[in-house]
């Protein structure tokens, strides 16, 4: 029994080991990616400090060509220019209010033609006669002299619906 407990135990600690020599290996092996991954970070800084390097020197090599080459407008210059600038900016907006002020005339005269139109079209559109006061006042007048709405309707040259309507609307029928 004693030897079975020390076989076990000779088991574990050969497990142990095992074990602890795979996580060396495992460190080792990501400590030389790792070691890998900074050169080629190393490099690219480097590299990009060169660039920096040569791309300031260059930059003052062209502020040097600039002030050497710096000539100051004079003030008839500068008005020239603004008067030119401003003349290009301001003439699509021109040419665009012009577009938009013909458009306008063109619909101003295509809805003054539809006025004229609907007004042509309303003159012709009749109004009952039943719409007028007096035709209203004569039916209600017949009615209450117990004439029926027939003889009302045809005396008046109007519809009887159109008796049956006013009276209704009196608050009669």
């Amino acid at each position: 029994m004693k030897y079975l407990e020390f076989l076990n135990i000779e088991y574990i600690v050969v497990a142990m080991a095992a074990m602890i020599l795979y996580l060396i290996y495992f460190v080792l092996s990501k400590d030389s990616e790792s070691h890998k991954n900074i050169r080629s970070v190393a490099s690219v800084v480097e590299d990009l400090n060169r660039e920096i390097f040569y791309l300031k020197k260059e930059l003052d090599t062209t502020k040097k060509e600039i002030k050497a080459h710096n000539t100051r407008m004079s003030d008839e210059d500068i008005y020239a220019e603004v008067e030119r600038t401003t003349y290009d900016l301001v003439k699509p907006v021109s040419l665009g209010l012009k577009r938009v002020e013909e458009t306008l005339v063109v619909m101003d005269e295509q809805l003054n033609l539809r006025i004229a139109t609907i007004q042509s079209g309303v003159k012709q559109i009749s109004i009952p006669t039943s719409v007028h006061g007096n035709d209203d006042e004569k039916i209600i007048s017949l009615f209450k002299q117990g004439v029926s709405l027939e003889t009302i309707s045809k005396e008046l040259h109007i519809s009887k619906a159109e008796v049956e309507f006013v009276l209704k609307i009196n608050k009669i029928k």
